[in-house]
């Protein structure tokens, strides 16, 4: 509305208008500035001669300058009279071949509906160039696997944050690696290495002989600030510097199923000569014997039920295990360790080989072959498999029965690759020996593919969730501008010469400028997102609206929203853009004042 505008005159009915004449009257401009023209149940001939007189008033405004020109109006209309009269009724915006399309002039460039439903072979979308807003970072697009179908205006409420199992997940590792034990009796720090925190608190001693009694803590590194283990042979004396070197071989292993090997030294902080090996930490990680073999036994209706390793997950341990042997067998060393208790269960059926290199360094004197050593590894994966797919850790010692149950229960497969691990082939005339891991990835590469496909399953459902927590922190970085320059206290005043206006266009006084021009609608803003009441005054805690209102002052779309002041003495109707473009021009200010040192 303007007061200045002319008022309102009614216009007379026209009567005898003729079909012919209902074109003669409309110029191909007063399209442009569609009017609301109801339907009803009278001719579509007095309809278009009421239309092109309500237009008339609209084009001498146009021309005067006074009405703006390139304002749209909304044109509503029923289905049925489309449908009735398609050969009389106009509608811009599903009609190709003529109205807001075809207005190309030289006061007019041509316009495009992007949310027009067009038939035949267009195209879905229209060209980029078409679009105001190109895309930017503030806006998502779903990545993915979709399973449900859903429509484009419905949403889950996972759509929106992140799954619950997988928070939790992460937030109980998290907390793991944050946790500290007050009053510990434990070293303060060993070489660059603090808070110690005991992992494993059995207090058993090892019964075999040069068996060396182990322990694991968790430490921060000083020097990166991550968190590591530290696994402690208590009571190694080392006789031969070369034996500690032999860790440097380790560390170039890189392998997703083999924990990474940092460091290794020999330490007295602990009131003895203690061997200490770093590796990484795996936070509420558990190994193979306490996922399979601490479970106790379950009694359903008088049976006993073992809870047998499923199918897939054994045919995936083997896959992952033989991965580590082959990058571990490529760089000339043996794995040693292929026990329940030394292999890591990290996450969901994702197994690593943990402790490697220990037995090189406390066996260093016993120098036996590598070929000797990794045809072991193969032996001790083939015993693994028979205890793991027998529930029983001690099914290695009647391998025959427990062939006969892994047939059973996994198939003839499973039974020969375990039987060809258990028996190694002698040397051939020719002096060759396929009993290696080539060997054995060969005769397991039929279920590779699954094991792979899960995999790529997995890495989907990850990057999925990882999209939507993309640019996750852009709404704290907008209410951090609102709350800086909203109701910002003088802190001008206490330094020299820093009275009255200063150089940047902020005033002396912090509330009179965060309280003036466009700023005023930033502070009216805040009570419409946070300070909303209902009917009865009682406040509105709704997280959508608050959500909602924030991604679209941070994209700036041109929907409109009215500002009522406390004292609802003033009314403003801005946009969304318009307020954006408020924040941008003050956090320019204060950034201004900041360099400047004012502020």
């Amino acid at each position: 509305m303007s007061v200045e505008s002319p008022s309102f005159t009614p216009l007379t009915t026209v009567t005898n208008v003729t079909p012919g004449s209902r074109s003669a009257g409309i110029s191909p401009k007063a399209v442009a500035a569609a009017v609301f023209t109801p339907k009803s149940t009278a001719s579509s001939v007095s309809t278009s001669s009421n239309a092109t007189q309500l237009v008339q008033p609209r084009q001498a405004q146009q021309q005067a300058g006074e009405w703006p020109s390139d304002i749209r109006e909304f044109v509503p209309g029923q289905f049925g009279d489309y449908q009735n009269n398609a050969a009389q009724a106009f509608d811009p915006f599903t009609n190709s071949t003529g109205g807001l399309a075809n207005l190309s002039d030289g006061n007019h460039s041509a316009q495009i509906n992007p949310y027009a439903q067009e038939s035949g072979t267009a195209p879905l979308y229209q060209a980029a160039s078409t679009f105001s807003h190109p895309l930017n970072y503030h806006l998502y697009a779903p990545i993915g696997p979709h399973r449900d179908n859903l429509l484009a205006y419905q949403r889950t409420t996972h759509d929106f944050f992140i799954p619950d199992h997988l928070r939790e997940e992460l937030q109980r590792k998290s907390e793991a690696t944050l946790q500290t034990f007050a009053n510990s009796t434990l070293p303060q720090q060993i070489e660059h290495y603090h808070s110690l925190v005991a992992l494993d608190t059995t207090i058993q001693k090892p019964t075999a002989p040069n068996v060396y009694p182990s322990w694991l803590y968790k430490a921060v590194s000083s020097k990166d600030g991550y968190t590591y283990c530290l696994r402690r042979l208590e009571g190694f004396r080392l006789t031969d510097e070369r034996a500690v070197r032999t860790i440097q071989t380790w560390k170039r292993i890189s392998n997703g199923n083999v924990v990474t090997v940092h460091d290794a030294f020999t330490t007295r902080a602990f009131g003895d000569s203690s061997l200490i090996v770093v590796t990484d930490y795996h936070p509420l990680s558990q190994t193979l014997a306490e996922k399979h073999f601490a479970q106790p036994t379950r009694h359903v209706n008088n049976r006993v039920t073992n809870n047998y390793v499923p199918d897939h997950e054994l045919w995936g341990y083997i896959i992952q295990l033989a991965s580590a042997l082959k990058a571990i067998h490529t760089n000339g060393l043996a794995a040693r360790l292929l026990v329940p208790q030394k292999i890591l269960l990290t996450s969901k059926n994702r197994v690593r080989l943990n402790a490697c290199g220990v037995l090189d360094i406390t066996q260093f004197e016993q120098s036996r072959l590598a070929e000797e050593l990794q045809q072991d590894d193969l032996m001790h994966l083939g015993r693994l498999i028979l205890c793991l797919g027998s529930k029983n850790a001690t099914a290695h010692q009647n391998p025959q029965k427990a062939l006969e149950h892994i047939t059973r229960m996994y198939g003839e497969k499973m039974k020969d690759v375990v039987t060809w691990l258990l028996t190694p082939p002698s040397n051939s005339t020719d002096g060759t020996n396929d009993y290696n891991i080539d060997t054995l990835l060969a005769m397991v590469s039929s279920q590779m593919a699954l094991t792979l496909d899960a995999s790529l399953h997995e890495a989907d459902s990850l990057t999925t969730n990882l999209s939507r927590e993309l640019e996750n922190a852009r709404l704290v970085r907008l209410t951090t501008k609102l709350n800086l320059i909203l109701e910002r206290p003088d802190t001008s005043s206490g330094h020299s010469g820093s009275s009255g206006p200063s150089s940047h266009g902020l005033n002396a006084t912090g509330s009179t400028w965060s309280e003036t021009g466009e700023r005023y609608y930033l502070k009216l803003f805040r009570d419409y997102v946070y300070h909303q009441t209902d009917s009865e005054g009682r406040p509105v805690l709704d997280l959508g609206h608050i959500l909602g209102c924030l991604n679209k002052l941070d994209t700036g779309v041109e929907e409109k929203i009215m500002l009522v002041s406390r004292d609802e003495q003033n009314c403003f109707v801005v946009s969304y853009r318009e307020l954006k473009r408020a924040i941008e021009s003050a956090w320019n200010e204060l950034m201004k004042a900041a360099a400047g040192g004012r502020r």
